[in-house]
């Protein structure tokens, strides 16, 4: 430092194991540190020493270079950390020199590096024995990040913003212990809202006498989204596309119509759906409701089901089914009779990877069947095409599509919120057990306890977290038979379970009214959570007739990912699932699928086939596809072969075809076959 005294902003003083500090800044940097000795003198404390401060070594200066630094400067500040006693020193020896001095809160962290850093009650942050600056606290919070695993920016920012809100730097720590601080964890809240809709009447619609004395013993008037169904045509036979939350009666838009056109004589309904634990439940709801007045059958899959329970029957009134039950019988030419309705239920499936294409190649094929079967019957008019969803980001360009009128419903019948709190694989049993505890503890206004859902990545996962919790709970996934799901089904109803744990099965919509989802994991199997899915899952808490409001839990472990081909870390994830916009529904075809999807329409259409693929919602190239179907030996001009037939009947992509071939020719063991196939499947 030279030795002509420079100019000054602020001249901080504070005390740090027993020698006065001066700090020296200007324009809010540093521009030396020193040490200060006072001496005694009969006109008071006097500078004796002045040590300045270069890295390692100090440099002796004449004390009365400190008066001048004092005197250039703009404001001379002291430390209130310093004891009071030496204030009251420092004081004198600047009132000697006619020079003002304020006492200040300062960074106890700061000062001890020789930065001038003041707090005010806007800005201190607690650090438990005292009050440190925001940049400090950011250090500290650094540090104890390191233990927990690497946050991505945006994790990391949240517990920053956290910290300069709550100014408590052990409350946002605690939050990387796994501890639960409602008004912390708390990400954003979803208020509860109502479209204002002219609501019909019930005993204005004029359906069949079987549907409409149903209704009307239930309702006096129709639900909004069933009204606005009503409203753009629902009842005149025009296909629609209803989008609308969970818990807001849009499926009975489907049961409505397809039940009047049965009744009507126009042709029975299907009821399809993506999954067999949906099938089942909605098979049962069925012959529940409308036993009496239609004959109701499943179809799932490509066998019977099982013995105990009802075969299917295709000339039911009213045909559950999954997509690829009701596929399959178009695939293997059975006569499903006159269709005068066809609901599909969670339709957003469509842009699912695996199954996307699959849907959409059903709802040609669908399509196909009615219209071939319209023209050769006089007295049949065809079908009304109802699909259904929560979770559409393109609802518009959808429906035009699907050809179906939109029917959109934004309302959330009760608010939601949405937490957020970092935990270890370890620390995330603890953290569910003590939400399910709590939320059954509660009550709702409408005298119902809290129920929760916890949603993992695996069947194992379920069994495990499930025998963790100290209140009754059930795992529940598709791994279960039948009648051990509908046993978990009615006791979560009666509210004798105080949880259930699951994968995908209950997102898709298993009626179980809970009040707060959990996500143990954002991965389903070895894949991260879509947007849309992660909002179909979210969407089961919270129930008008049930709850006051929902909740929701995302448990995020930092720095983790589930399996070595996921590029994004749960952390990362997570932010961008509370953030993102709704995925748009669409269908896009690789080559398998091409391929796949050509031999089906093939298989059902024929000559056809070029017109349902240009039908269909993704673009599929139907002339390569073509062209690798009579490579493969699948097809004899538009005609399947014996093997095309085998291949589209049982689902089977080309390259497990071929797999199944080899081992075959090899006369491998048909054990070790399947076992390769599933896999290969997982690799997939």
């Amino acid at each position: 430092m030279s030795k002509q005294v420079p100019q000054v902003d602020t001249l901080f003083l504070h005390e740090q194991s027993g020698d006065y500090v001066a700090v020296v800044n200007r324009d809010g940097s540093r521009v030396f540190r020193a040490k200060l000795e006072l001496k005694q003198t009969d006109a008071g404390p006097r500078p004796g020493k002045l040590r300045v401060q270069r890295g390692s070594s100090e440099e002796l200066r004449d004390p009365d270079q400190f008066v001048e630094i004092a005197r250039r400067a703009d404001r001379i500040r002291i430390s209130e950390q310093t004891p009071s006693s030496s204030r009251t020193e420092l004081r004198e020896m600047l009132d000697g020199y006619q020079l003002d001095a304020k006492v200040v809160r300062t960074c106890r962290l700061c000062a001890s590096s020789g930065r001038y850093s003041p707090i005010t009650s806007e800005t201190a942050i607690d650090a438990g024995e005292e009050y440190i600056c925001p940049d400090c606290a950011k250090e500290e919070l650094e540090r104890e990040l390191a233990f927990h695993g690497d946050l991505t920016g945006q994790a990391h920012d949240r517990l920053e913003d956290l910290l300069l809100e709550v100014q408590d730097l052990e409350r946002i720590t605690n939050l990387l212990k796994g501890q639960l601080d409602p008004d912390l964890t708390k990400f954003d809240e979803i208020s509860a809202n109502v479209e204002d809709v002219e609501t019909v009447p019930v005993d204005s619609l004029g359906l069949h006498p079987g549907v409409q004395n149903l209704l009307e013993d239930r309702f006096e008037e129709l639900l909004p989204v069933q009204s606005l169904a009503v409203q753009n045509g629902l009842l005149d036979g025009e296909d629609q596309l209803v989008v609308s939350a969970t818990a807001t009666g849009k499926t009975l838009v489907g049961e409505m119509t397809g039940l009047d056109r049965v009744l009507d004589g126009k042709g029975k309904m299907l009821f399809l759906v993506p999954l067999v634990a949906l099938a089942n439940q909605k098979h049962e709801d069925f012959e529940e409701e409308y036993g009496d007045l239609v004959d109701v059958t499943i179809r799932v899959g490509a066998s019977r089901v099982r013995d105990d329970r009802q075969a299917f029957d295709p000339s039911a009134d009213v045909i559950v089914g999954t997509y690829e039950g009701v596929d399959h019988a178009l695939r293997t030419g059975r006569d499903l009779g006159d269709i005068g309705t066809v609901v599909i239920d969670e339709v957003h499936t469509l842009k699912e990877q695996e199954r996307g294409h699959r849907l959409d190649g059903l709802i040609a094929r669908l399509k196909h069947y009615c219209e071939t079967r319209a023209e050769r019957r006089e007295a049949y008019d065809g079908a009304q095409y109802v699909y259904l969803s929560a979770t559409v980001g393109n609802p518009s360009g959808l429906a035009e599509s699907l050809r179906a009128n939109l029917v959109e419903y934004e309302e959330r019948p009760v608010p939601l919120e949405r937490h957020v709190t970092f935990a270890d694989g370890q620390e995330k049993g603890d953290i569910e057990n003590k939400l399910v505890k709590r939320e059954f503890d509660s009550t709702s206004s409408q005298g119902y306890r809290g129920q929760t859902i916890i949603f993992t990545n695996s069947r194992r996962r379920c069994h495990e977290i499930s025998r963790k919790l100290e209140y009754s709970s059930a795992p529940y996934h598709a791994g279960l038979d039948y009648g051990r799901r509908k046993t978990v089904e009615r006791q979560f109803a009666d509210q004798d379970l105080a949880a259930v744990v699951t994968t995908a099965a209950l997102a898709a919509g298993v009626d179980f009214p809970a009040s707060q989802v959990v996500f143990d994991t954002l991965a389903m199997g070895i894949e991260w959570l879509s947007v849309q899915e992660f909002h179909q899952m979210l969407g089961r808490a919270g129930r008008p007739d049930y709850h006051d409001r929902g909740k929701v839990y995302v448990l995020v472990e930092p720095d983790a990912a589930y399996h070595n081909s996921m590029e994004m870390t749960e952390d990362e994830v997570a932010f961008k699932l509370l953030k993102g916009e709704m995925e748009n529904v669409r269908t896009l075809y690789d080559e398998s699928a091409a391929v796949e999807e050509t031999l089906a329409n093939i298989t059902v259409a024929g000559t056809e086939t070029k017109r349902l693929n240009e039908r269909m919602i993704g673009e599929v190239p139907t002339k390569h596809a073509l062209g690798k179907l009579l490579e493969y030996g699948f097809i004899d001009g538009l005609e399947p072969t014996d093997l095309g037939r085998v291949v589209t009947s049982h689902f089977l992509a080309p390259d497990e075809a071929f797999k199944i071939l080899d081992g075959i020719r090899k006369d491998t063991d048909l054990y070790e076959i399947a076992a390769e196939l599933e896999l290969h499947g997982d690799e997939e």
